[in-house]
């Protein structure tokens, strides 16, 4: 559904579920994920296991939700990438730390 427009920033490799993918600099986190055309599920509901997607792409929707180095239910909207950074998504209950 979306494109890019041709532009020169700089390209960083991030990891996605260990997988290495090429995202531009500046780019949130959602919109690199958005970008890909694998995997088509960018993560799971807790609640009843739906596929879900970034929404609002502003913080308030939380529909973004991904892991970031090792931190869990992190806004992937709200977050800009960077080189070397560990994606995974959030393919079924969080483990959060109480």
């Amino acid at each position: 559904m979306f494109e890019r427009i041709s532009e020169t920033r700089t390209l960083v490799t991030i990891y996605v579920d260990g997988r290495p993918v090429h995202a531009r600099q500046g780019d949130t986190v959602a919109a690199a994920l958005m970008s890909l055309k694998s995997p088509q599920v960018y993560r799971l509901s807790q609640v009843n296991g739906r596929p879900r997607a970034p929404y609002c792409m502003i913080g308030h929707c939380h529909e973004c939700l991904v892991e970031i180095e090792g931190q869990a239910n992190q806004q992937g909207c709200l977050v800009e990438v960077a080189d070397g950074m560990r994606i995974r998504r959030q393919l079924g209950r969080a483990e959060v730390e109480i």
